[in-house]
């Protein structure tokens, strides 16, 4: 298999895992939705503020360190494996001797023994981490397919279980643990790599050279992003925060789909080529442009068929979350060109840059949140939006000189997309204005929006259009040589 072969067949192989992956999750959400009143969200929103801050640290960017590596050997799997295994067991000790102290800040006794139950997957991740960077760096990944799906069908049928027991908010803690850890334990089984009795000092000092720049910057990202529930939990109600969440879960539940595969692929693939810039420059184009052509459509769709949607699938009780819904789809469009950007500057070993830009973003996004934070929930909402624009200009500066992609050759990357998704969206949207019952609406809007998108991105010959139709057409072949073999 060449190596282009190579990366398409690893991406469809991530992508469908997630897919897989998320729309068992996206129907489990649903269920637990009507099952469970949007104020017993808020409790477990409020907890995953402090576990994913703790999960930043376990990685330490160990595992992009490791990717990014030429040639890392056992030693280095070795060292990293041993090394986050022992400080997730001793963040995992501080969070016991300190959970009460969280219940305090939030006035709410019973998230002690949340947090005390949900942080076991900080000693979990340790054992995770590694395996997936060797699954990453080897490009297996198909074991990810197994591994994730396997884990996310346990929980979700152990979650719905408990929450139609009556269990709550314990529904999602139990779905939440079991899943990482089910997931966990398929990849120890189907990986063939194993931890060595190896450990190297030197060896973690040269991967932490790079990885902590990356940790620093994924520690400020992760931070800034759970400031919001830790704010609005504080300072509003419960509701508040569980609508917030809500809006921001659907739109991020598909841009994982498809961002986290090609970002998961990309690194790994741009790093085998790093010190060949005019190949790093291409296939960074080319990521921008197929990952835009796929998100964006679905993003300006999703925006446009919102209230329909939570009202037939989540009930009345929860259309709040519909505006919250369409400014996260926005912000979560333009994703790819964050994506693309910032793996280019990974793959080059610059995690230094890396570091920088995340401090300046961060810096832009504090001054936003202080401003907004005293309007109200949806003006926090709309300043991460336009956090979101700005940050587009800073994670593409460096890569003028790294890779001589200027914004104009980026701009006119995207424009075709952005202009065409925009075109479908607004064809679709008056169909909402007949007031027809959502189901009829949605059967309307979504085939109409297909069809407009794909007549327009072939009247434009637009480059990944005819990727994806190539795509289509070999997996057709394939099949049908199959069952002819059969």
């Amino acid at each position: 298999m060449d190596n282009r072969a190579k990366v398409v067949s690893n991406l469809i192989w991530r992508f469908f895992e997630r897919c897989g992956a998320q729309l068992v999750s996206f129907a489990v959400t649903v269920i637990l939705a009507r099952i469970l009143d949007p104020a017993e969200y808020g409790p477990i929103t409020k907890v995953a503020v402090f576990t994913s801050i703790l999960l930043v640290f376990v990685d330490s960017g160990m595992a992009n360190a490791l990717i990014q590596k030429k040639a890392p050997d056992d030693t280095d799997y070795s060292s990293v494996f041993w090394f986050n295994l022992g400080f997730g067991a001793l963040l995992y000790t501080l969070l016991l001797l300190f959970a009460p102290l969280v219940a305090r800040i939030y006035r709410d006794p019973s998230l002690t023994p949340i947090l005390r139950v949900l942080g076991l997957t900080l000693i979990v991740a340790g054992v995770k981490n590694v395996q997936q960077a060797y699954v990453s760096k080897t490009l297996q990944f198909k074991r990810f397919f197994f591994a994730t799906l396997g884990g996310t069908v346990f929980s979700a049928a152990l979650g719905i279980a408990m929450a139609y027991r009556g269990f709550g908010v314990w529904a999602l803690v139990a779905q939440q643990l079991s899943n990482v850890t089910v997931n966990t334990v398929i990849l120890w089984f189907t990986v063939g790599w194993r931890p060595k009795r190896l450990f190297s000092l030197d060896r973690l000092k040269g991967l932490l050279g790079y990885g902590w720049k990356l940790l620093g910057a994924q520690l400020l990202d992760t931070v800034y992003l759970k400031l919001y529930p830790l704010i609005i939990g504080m300072r509003y109600a419960d509701a508040d925060l569980a609508f917030f969440d809500r809006g921001n879960h659907l739109p991020n539940l598909v841009v994982e789909n498809i961002n986290y595969s090609i970002d998961s692929v990309l690194l790994p693939v741009l790093s085998g080529q790093q010190d060949q810039k005019n190949a790093l420059r291409e296939m960074t184009r080319r990521a921008i442009r197929s990952s835009s052509f796929v998100m964006m459509p679905l993003m300006a769709g999703l925006a446009v068929c919102a209230e329909p949607l939570i009202r037939l699938l989540l009930t009345e009780k929860w259309l709040p979350c519909v505006p919250f819904m369409q400014v996260f789809c926005v912000y979560y469009a333009f994703f790819p060109l964050h994506t693309a950007n910032l793996n280019a500057i990974k793959a080059v070993g610059r995690s230094d840059v890396f570091l920088r830009l995340e401090l300046i973003k961060k810096a832009l996004e504090t001054l936003v949140l202080l401003f907004t934070l005293r309007i109200g929930v949806f003006a926090m909402a709309l300043g991460q939006l336009f956090c979101g624009v700005c940050s587009l200009l800073i994670n593409a500066w460096p890569n003028r000189r790294l890779l001589d992609y200027p914004y104009r050759a980026q701009l006119r990357d995207m424009l075709p997309v952005l202009a065409l998704s925009a075109l479908m969206a607004a064809i679709v949207w008056p169909v909402s204005l007949f007031r027809l019952p959502d189901v009829v609406t949605l059967l309307i809007q979504v085939p109409l929006g297909v069809l407009v998108y794909a007549l327009g991105a072939k009247l434009m010959k637009l480059e990944s259009f005819e990727l994806f139709l190539g795509l289509c057409s070999k997996f057709l072949r394939r099949a049908k040589e199959a069952n002819g073999h059969d």
